[in-house]
């Protein structure tokens, strides 16, 4: 199941790319998991993705939570909260 993962803002800035395409590894099966297993691989991951109160999530272009599953997923965006102004 390969997914195309979409980095915006400072997440984009503390990976130095703003996509990839992944296959989580079996076990890996909500948003939750997915940055969990992310933040593993160290450096900018770790650092980008340590504070999920920090990040919001939205799949094939839709908010969701970091309860959602992946099933069927084809796209995950990761940004900080977008404020108004």
């Amino acid at each position: 199941m390969a997914i195309e993962l979409l980095y915006f803002a400072w997440v984009r800035e503390a990976l130095g790319r703003d996509a990839e395409t992944i296959e989580p590894p079996d076990g890996v099966e909500t948003v939750d998991a997915l940055i969990d297993w992310l933040a593993a691989r160290g450096g900018g991951y770790a650092e980008a993705l340590a504070d999920k109160e920090r990040l919001r999530v939205a799949i094939d272009q839709e908010f969701a939570g970091f309860d959602a599953p992946l099933a069927g997923v084809r796209e995950i965006a990761l940004f900080p909260p977008v404020t108004g102004g």
